[in-house]
């Protein structure tokens, strides 16, 4: 065997050993890509977390901080529990068989989460109310922390009691997301239907471009 043939077999096993740490190298970059991956996906859920804490620690002060008189928080409390129901009944009409395992709203509330079609009729009863999950919270969070001391009034008495309620809201609660929530309950129930103003509608708009440009 010539120096020439040594030379280039030797050439050749040093390549190979390059190339297999080449390739360990790729396999640590993959491992490492993939941890980045989901490290990045805990990260953004627990952000996720954090902000919807934090807007319910928010929502509750507001909701605890409310001025209103015994009558005023009746008649807003007559407004939210029949929004409740016509969205319970909505969702009932849609899944018939399943009327006897969601008796409640709460049981909607909480089987939507892992349930996909519970999910998907839930979304759609909330767009044909033209509410959002935001405003189910306002509502959910009014309704547990006064419920049990509110009485309901009908229409007729509420309007006696109470001509421009939609001023009431407007004048007495601060927190935009609480005032939203019981403005569009009022809409529901008075109208049908909520109806966002073309100031939401812009706003909505501009939360949707990052999005898409992702």
């Amino acid at each position: 065997m010539n120096n020439e043939t040594t030379t280039l077999i030797s050439l050749k096993e040093a390549m190979k050993r390059v190339d297999h740490k080449l390739q360990a190298l790729e396999a640590q970059f993959k491992e490492l890509d993939n941890t980045k991956d989901t490290l990045t996906q805990k990260f953004e859920q627990h952000s996720k977390t954090l902000a919807s804490q934090a807007a319910q620690e928010e929502m509750w002060t507001a909701v605890l901080a409310l001025k209103f008189t015994t009558m005023e928080l009746n008649i807003l409390y007559s407004y939210i529990i029949e929004v409740l129901i016509i969205l319970h009944t909505r969702v009932l009409e849609k899944l018939p068989d399943l009327v006897r395992g969601l008796p409640t709203l709460t049981s909607v509330l909480r089987r939507k989460v892992k349930n996909k079609r519970i999910r998907v009729v839930w979304e759609s009863v909330l767009e044909e109310c033209g509410l959002q999950e935001g405003d189910i919270m306002a509502l959910c969070t009014f309704f547990i922390a006064h419920g049990h001391k509110a009485d309901h009034y009908a229409a007729k008495a509420r309007q006696m009691y109470i001509r421009d309620i939609t001023f009431m809201i407007t004048n007495m609660v601060k927190y935009q997301a609480l005032q939203d929530g019981l403005l569009r309950a009022v809409q529901v129930i008075e109208k049908g239907k909520a109806v966002r103003t073309p100031k939401e509608q812009k706003s909505s708009l501009k939360e949707l471009i990052p999005s898409i440009k992702n």
